[in-house]
């Protein structure tokens, strides 16, 4: 049993000692194959070129601000002088006071003056809606804004329309519910001077490129009213932040990426789990090695977030880990809890609070928190797996040590190729540039979406290729073709009586949400996507929420709902599925060097056939069974390449694994 030498939240007074604590723990098999000693870093400031409104500067002191960081004071003064600003700065770097002041600053100078803040999600929203909150409280307290989302009451939205300065939404919200009703908009549309778009780096792929002709849309009805919006954009650190942001607004921007805030002390531990037999064919799960060092560190009283990839994963090392400390410290049991999408919205604004007060001493997390929630000083993180991107990676480790506060964080290497890769190349992880964030929004099949919601948001003019950009033409020809727009009086009209934005979803394939429902109390457990509810409500699932275990006894399609009652089992299920990718239309192919890329048309077909049943702890098989669900079928775009069958051939006379080694190609 370890000893509580700190009490709950007191971070270790030094981190190597704790490295060398976690050596000597029975479970420690010579996992620590690299630590990286990243060094404190030193505030730096910069200076305004003019003052701000008395009343600011009051309300900035009241939370603390008397100074402004480099990047803070460079972007305020670039937005000041009306330029158009992005921000790329590391994670906790105050990034919010470079769109805050100078929005602020035009609501108390302008007049009418209105600001849009832009959130990838809900929950961010909230909460800054929360730091606005904040900061207005004292000489600022006039100031109105407001969130407007789909949780916003029906009998709250005209007067917010009306009257907040500062209105907080989303790309969703923009795209089909603010934009296609502009009419009901009209004074704010008119005086909108900033536009604020948080977490720019999220918008990439495919949605980013469906937000980006949402702005575009925004741009164009911004036009119609006579105003022209600036917009200040953040970002965490990307490799082409300026290229990024103008692609993503259509608009000319400044980069800030001088940061000035400080950073304490990190240490950036790389663990292996360790090899289950001498034949070195598999290692220890990662969930456990997880589970190990997550207790550890909170008993420790380190404020600790273990990021993870799967909802499960979540569900089960904090099962895991309220296992341990029921045994080791039951008094922490309740301090540590799982959050990621699905959980009902109250349930987790709940948690933020606690990890945001200090409630919580621990999380098992998706990446859901690797978003910029307040959720206060962290000590240390742990990462099951390599995230998929540098970018990710620093992402989540930033969410510890903020300010000059000393922190750790632990990556946990999986079975897979890039990550053992990493294990063994230490260097190549922590030497590697950040990724490019790239959009496509000239995408024809994209703008093919977009353009009938502008037209029915306004008639669409040849001017607005200048807008929309080089796709505009093919897609109109496309579309005009296809009786979707008609052209009357030199303008494109939409043809339909529908809604064109509420059948285009700007980010996954998905078509509703099932409800788990507690067949015991009747109480609402989740809200689970239509798209994956096959695979985590079929009957007989075991489906972990909270660290409980319910087990689900009726999936209703018809009705979309799934039934389950809570169980006391010593193990959860995994499904079992059977994907398939079919070819429909090829629309364009390029050569690669030897061998041929392809992009077009394809089915994909999903079915799961049935489900495993695995042990709590040792995630040893304890058994199978077969479902009878239905396939499900979409369509979509791919990207393919052909493999010259030489190159099969060589492969295979050098006896290499062909097939792993397509997959870690992909």
């Amino acid at each position: 049993m370890v000893q509580h030498s700190r009490p709950a939240g007191q971070a270790a007074n030094n981190l190597d000692q704790l490295v060398q604590h976690l050596t000597q723990q029975s479970f420690y098999r010579d996992q620590i194959v690299h630590v990286e000693r990243i060094p404190a870093r030193g505030a730096r400031y910069g200076r305004l070129r003019r003052g701000l409104p008395p009343a600011l500067q009051d309300a900035l002191k009241s939370i603390g601000v008397r100074r402004f960081y480099t990047h803070q004071a460079q972007a305020i003064n670039a937005a000041r002088e009306g330029h158009n600003v992005v921000v790329a700065t590391s994670t906790a770097s105050g990034k919010t006071l470079t769109y805050n002041v100078p929005v602020l600053e035009a609501v108390l100078s302008i007049p009418h003056a209105r600001a849009l803040y832009l959130f990838p999600t809900k929950a961010l929203a909230q909460d800054q809606l929360r730091a606005l909150g904040e900061l207005t409280q004292g000489s600022l307290r006039g100031v109105r804004f407001a969130t407007y989302d789909g949780d916003t009451p029906k009998s709250s939205r005209a007067k917010i329309r009306k009257q907040a300065a500062i209105v907080l939404t989303n790309p969703d919200m923009l795209h089909v519910g603010i934009l296609p009703n502009h009419n009901l908009w009209s004074q704010f549309f008119a005086n909108l001077k900033y536009v604020v778009i948080d977490e720019a780096h999220v918008y990439r792929g495919v949605f980013g490129s469906q937000v980006a002709n949402v702005l575009r849309r925004l741009r164009r009805i911004c036009r119609f009213y006579g105003a022209d919006p600036q917009f200040i954009c953040c970002s965490a650190t990307i490799a082409n932040p300026k290229e990024h942001v103008q692609q993503l607004t259509a608009a000319s921007t400044v980069v800030v990426d001088d940061d000035g805030s400080p950073s304490g002390e990190k240490l950036f531990v790389l663990w292996n789990p360790p090899f289950l037999d001498e034949a070195k064919t598999s290692r220890r799960s990662a969930n456990i090695e997880a589970t190990n060092l997550f207790v550890e560190l909170v008993e420790h009283g380190l404020r600790t977030i273990t990021f993870v990839k799967a909802r499960k994963i979540a569900e089960l090392i904090l099962m895991y880990a309220r296992d341990r400390l029921d045994k080791e410290a039951p008094e922490l049991k309740s301090l540590i809890h799982s959050y990621r999408a699905g959980y009902l919205p109250q349930e987790r604004r709940r948690i933020e609070r606690d990890l945001f007060s200090g409630r919580l001493l621990g999380v098992t997390a998706t990446n859901a928190l690797e978003l910029g929630v307040d959720i206060g000083s962290l000590d240390a993180t742990v990462q099951v797996g390599y995230p998929g991107t540098i970018a990710s990676t620093w992402q989540q480790a930033g969410r510890a040590g903020r300010g000059v506060r000393e922190s750790l964080s632990i990556l946990i290497g999986l079975d897979g190729p890039l990550d053992q890769y990493f294990m063994r190349h230490p260097a190549e992880l922590f030497g590697r540039s950040h990724e490019h964030a790239l959009i496509d929004p000239d995408n024809v099949y994209i703008l093919e979406k977009h353009l009938p919601c502008a037209a029915y948001e306004l008639p669409i003019t040849a001017q607005d290729e200048r807008l929309f950009g080089p796709g505009f033409v093919d897609a109109m020809i496309n579309l005009e073709r296809r009786h979707v727009l008609e052209y009357r009086h030199e303008r494109w009209y939409y043809r339909g009586f529908d809604y064109p934005a509420q059948d285009v979803s700007i980010r996954a394939i998905g078509e509703g949400r099932y409800r788990l429902i507690n067949q015991d109390t009747g109480q609402q457990i989740e809200e689970i996507e239509a798209s994956t509810a096959f695979m985590r409500v079929h009957p007989g699932a075991i489906y972990l929420h909270q660290g409980e275990s319910y087990l689900v006894t009726e999936l209703d399609q018809v009705n979309r709902v799934a039934r389950a009652k809570a169980v006391d089992v010593n193990y959860y299920t995994e499904p079992r599925q059977i994907n398939d990718v079919r070819i429909i239309d090829t629309l364009d192919r390029q050569q690669a060097g030897a061998t041929t890329a392809h992009f077009g048309k394809v089915m994909v077909t999903e079915h799961v056939i049935g489900y495993r049943k695995k042990q709590q702890f040792t995630e040893t098989v304890l058994g199978e069974e077969f479902l009878d669900l239905p396939p499900t079928h979409f369509e979509t775009r791919a990207m393919w390449w052909d493999i010259p069958p030489e190159v099969i051939e060589a492969v295979r006379r050098r006896k290499l694994d062909f097939l792993g080694g397509i997959h870690a190609a992909e």
